[in-house]
Parts: structure tokens; C-alpha cells; sequence
């Protein structure tokens, strides 16, 4: 028999009924929930971690899985089983050139500022890019460089994680992988975008964010 807590109404609480209580939040959350989150709802002397550790384990081989998305905790669909949701997505419309190198250099070399992106790209990016990724969700503001005009720093967001299945940046694919995928465009990228520092040449003319 599994260990067994106290709720706020002094009654034995079972292990299985926390982890009933913790997929039941999961379930019913929008968006990934923090470990604190969880605890603030659950009755006191319940062991959150704990029970996260159990039910991730017991999910890893059913059709969805219970997941660490950066810091929070999520229900998912099982990775290998993505393409059974296919019909119940929303189709959404491939990001321009533009906008996939600058988000895979945000996600690559965060947190990196708007002239770092300029440099490795070696073209100048258009602040209408940026803030369409931010408004997207899947890029935010990171500190300020501690540099002369002290600029501002992008990074990559939960919201990204979470749409690409990642639980942190270290699951980032390679290139190939991120090509592969359709993240990236398939073709050579603009100059050297995996990472030279040449000259920036005239700025690009503001495209449509989405490809038609």
C-alpha cells in the first residue's frame, strides 16, 4: 500500500487519489501549471513532485504523456502519435524566410540582440519581424546587454517549448533536424546564417510575415 498524506480536513488522503487529483488539473488547465501552482490547490502534506515523478513514468507508453515544459507541467499528446491530430489542428500558415531564421537564431543563440541576429544573418531585420514573433508568443524580452545603449535581448518563450514538444532549449534538434521539420527553410539560408559575422547589407524590405 502507498504512502498516505493528510488533507486540510485531517482525512487519510492515498497516493492514488493525489495523482487522480493531479491529473484531474492537468486535464483541466489551458496552459502548462508550475509545481506551485499544483501545490497551492492540493490539499496540505501532499507530495507534488512525488506524485508528477509517478504519474510521468506510468504515462511514458500511453497516448498521452505527462510532460515538463521549461519549469511547468503538462498533459500532451504522445510524440509518435502527433500525426493522429492532423485533422483537429488548426493549419496554420509557414513563417516567411525571415522570420524562421530569426526565430532558430533567437532559440540557437539566446539571449541575443537584435544587431547579433543582424550579424549572423548579414542582413539588417526588420523590427516588424520581431515583433510579430513576440506577439506570436514563441519570442520575448530577456535582460538588457549591460553594453553602451544598453540594448535589449531576445529569447525563445515556454509557448514555443510547448508547441514544438520541448521540455528546454538543450532539446533543440540540430539543423538538419530543424530543416527537416519545416521550422526552417530547406534552402541555402540568407549568407552565412549558421553563424559568420559579415558586413550587413541594405536593410530588407518588410515582407509578410507568413508566406502566402
Amino acid at each position: 500500500m502507498g504512502e498516505k498524506t493528510f488533507n486540510k480536513k485531517n482525512v487519510l488522503l492515498p497516493d492514488a487519489e493525489q495523482e487522480r487529483m493531479i491529473e484531474a488539473i492537468l486535464f483541466a488547465v489551458k496552459e502548462p501549471i508550475s509545481i506551485s501552482d499544483l501545490q497551492m490547490r492540493m490539499p496540505d502534506g501532499c507530495d507534488v513532485k512525488k506524485v508528477l515523478k509517478n504519474l510521468k513514468r506510468k504515462y511514458d507508453t500511453r497516448g498521452v504523456n505527462i510532460v515538463k515544459i521549461g519549469n511547468n507541467w503538462a498533459i500532451r499528446t504522445a510524440k509518435d502519435l502527433g500525426f493522429l491530430m492532423a485533422k483537429e489542428s488548426f493549419e496554420t500558415r509557414k513563417l516567411s524566410r525571415a522570420a524562421t531564421e530569426t526565430l532558430a537564431i533567437i532559440a540557437y543563440h539566446q539571449p541575443v540582440t537584435r544587431i547579433e541576429i543582424e550579424e549572423i544573418r548579414g542582413v539588417s531585420v526588420s523590427r516588424g519581424t520581431i515583433d510579430q514573433l513576440v506577439e506570436l508568443g514563441w519570442v520575448n524580452f530577456g535582460r538588457r546587454r549591460v553594453s553602451p545603449g544598453r540594448p535589449v535581448t531576445y529569447i525563445i518563450t515556454e509557448i514555443f517549448l510547448d508547441h514544438f514538444g520541448m521540455e528546454s532549449v538543450t532539446d533543440l534538434p540540430d539543423l538538419k533536424e530543424l530543416r527537416a521539420s519545416g521550422l526552417l527553410d530547406s534552402k541555402p539560408p540568407s549568407k552565412d546564417f549558421e553563424g559568420a559575422n559579415e558586413n550587413i547589407t541594405e536593410p530588407e524590405k518588410q515582407t509578410n510575415f507568413f508566406e502566402n
